[in-house]
């Protein structure tokens, strides 16, 4: 079987790949410059879910946790909490003589602001209310303690607080300055102040050097939005940035071997599987779809395709997620095996298995080529269909108008199966279009009533290893998360999911 090459298909030129390195002195002293694929046009933590607003709001703002880059969850504008009224109350104490960028005191009344205004009807208009649902309403107790009082077990909160939504806002600059200029001007308790936001260029941010956590050692972040991944390696090349977060599969080696540029390539949080039809089509038989799945040679795609920067899979879940089961193994490649069950589970010659997928995703295009060689082995007929991403994701997928298989990516940031797996495979969600399954539901929902930890991971180890004996997908690979950085820059923690903080930093 012949792979597409990974330049050819990146439409990478070799004006790029062998762009010459200037020097790095191209930065000024004291700024670190980052690439990231896309505006979020909106600072606000309410507005978005996407990664590169993390990658640049996690230094703007603080939340009542904090999650680093070595995936341990710490006290942040909470200096600790406790579980109360048989888990019904969660009370945190907060850190006092902390003010906002602005000025203003942070306290109580600005935790109780922040989640009122996130449930509420401003949080509405945003993707992130739904993640915060469990909260009933938030009660100051004192200046310098909350409660927040729970319609629901979340064991996931602590996590949740530590990004995205729950970033604390300042409530007197929200209410007088208004929503869509805090859209644009953003003001938190982080590292950093923001200084300059271009739309579709760039963000600028300066130290605060009042911040309870210590002084930076930066002077200046600057997040540049490069939406092109060979360009944000040529300007990596040419020293206009720092920090590159798009690095194509097939230009890693380059950056390995340039003198003035590091490849960091760690476990992230993105899984890739082929999710199967289980109400139409052959897929509907567990047993083909277990014949597809040993029939998927998945270690030799990892080489050929990503180079080796990923893991294969037994769930829909990184090595690093709680719930993640090191015991489960993926079927093993045997495609005489698989040939046999097919044959046995009488799926004729030339049985058709279309695979929809995204059609701006480079790398997954020579993973679906890959993938179609093998089911054609297997005496299939394979036919690739992609799409737009919008179509794909908010039409041909919820609505069940897929084949056979489709590709479907996940990250999420908060490293918990629950996650992934309740999205995935519980009745009425919106990207499990076919399968309907009581147990499946009942471990789903168990597991979301669980505070004890131990519990709670046997819960959703079970989960996995009935998924997997269901076969309701195609496990592929764990993606690595990868970045080239340019050697000036020191103490550089490479975070698994892209949430930098640059609090330690440095740059030559």
């Amino acid at each position: 079987m012949k792979f597409s090459k990974t330049m050819k298909a990146l439409g990478l030129t070799a004006a790029v790949a062998l762009a010459p390195l200037m020097a790095s002195s191209a930065q000024a002293a004291g700024t670190l410059t980052t690439a990231v694929a896309i505006d979020p046009a909106s600072w606000d933590p309410i507005d978005t879910f996407l990664v590169d607003w993390s990658s640049a709001a996690n230094n703007i703002y603080d939340g009542l946790t904090a999650r680093g880059a070595d995936m341990k969850l710490t006290p942040a504008l909470a200096t600790s909490w406790e579980f109360l009224d048989d888990n019904k109350r969660i009370r945190f104490k907060l850190r006092e003589n902390v003010k906002f960028h602005n000025g203003e005191p942070f306290n109580a009344q600005a935790v109780k602001f922040t989640f009122d205004r996130l449930l509420g009807e401003e949080g509405r208009k945003g993707p992130q209310q739904s993640n915060y649902n469990s909260i009933e309403r938030v009660e100051v107790v004192d200046d310098n303690t909350v409660d927040f009082i729970m319609k629901q077990p979340d064991p996931v909160l602590l996590t949740k607080l530590a990004g995205y939504g729950a970033m604390i806002v300042p409530p007197k600059y929200v209410q007088e300055k208004g929503d869509d200029y805090f859209n644009t001007h953003p003001v938190g308790t982080g590292p950093f102040k923001f200084v300059e936001y271009n739309p579709k260029d760039r963000l600028i941010l300066e130290a605060n050097p009042d911040h309870w956590g210590g002084a930076p050692k930066l002077d200046r972040l600057v997040f540049r939005f490069i939406s092109e991944a060979n360009t944000q390696v040529a300007e990596l090349q040419a020293g206009r940035i720092d920090v590159a977060t798009l690095i194509p599969f097939g230009l890693a080696p380059t950056i390995e071997k340039s003198q003035n540029l590091s490849l960091m390539s760690v476990t992230g949080p993105t899984v890739v599987s082929l999710r199967f039809n289980t109400k139409d089509g052959i897929t509907k038989d567990v047993n083909v779809r277990k014949a597809l799945i040993m029939g998927v040679d998945r270690d030799a795609i990892i080489k050929a395709v990503l180079l080796g920067h990923g893991k294969p899979i037994a769930s829909f879940q990184s090595e690093l997620s709680f719930g993640n089961d090191p015991a489960l193994k993926p079927l093993p490649f045997d495609l005489a095996k698989a040939k046999q069950m097919l044959q046995a589970a009488k799926v004729p010659a030339g049985a058709p298995v279309r695979i929809d997928f995204r059609g701006n995703d480079a790398t997954f295009r020579e993973v679906a080529q890959a993938t179609a060689g093998y089911l054609q082995a297997l005496g299939l007929k394979p036919a690739l269909q992609p799409h737009e991403p919008p179509v794909l994701l908010n039409d041909i997928i919820p609505n069940g108008k897929t084949g056979e298989a489709w590709h479907q990516a996940w990250g999420g940031w908060t490293f918990d199966y629950d996650n992934n797996a309740y999205l995935m495979y519980h009745s009425g969600e919106k990207w499990n279009p076919y399968y309907n399954d009581a147990k499946l539901n009942e471990m789903l929902e168990k597991q979301r009533l669980v505070y004890d930890v131990k519990e709670r991971e046997k819960i959703l180890q079970e989960i996995a290893r009935y998924v997997a004996d269901q076969a309701l997908e195609l496990p592929l690979y764990n993606q690595n998360t990868i970045y080239g950085v340019n050697k000036r820059v020191k103490d550089f923690d490479a975070p698994a999911d892209r949430r930098f903080r640059y609090t330690k930093t440095s740059v030559e």
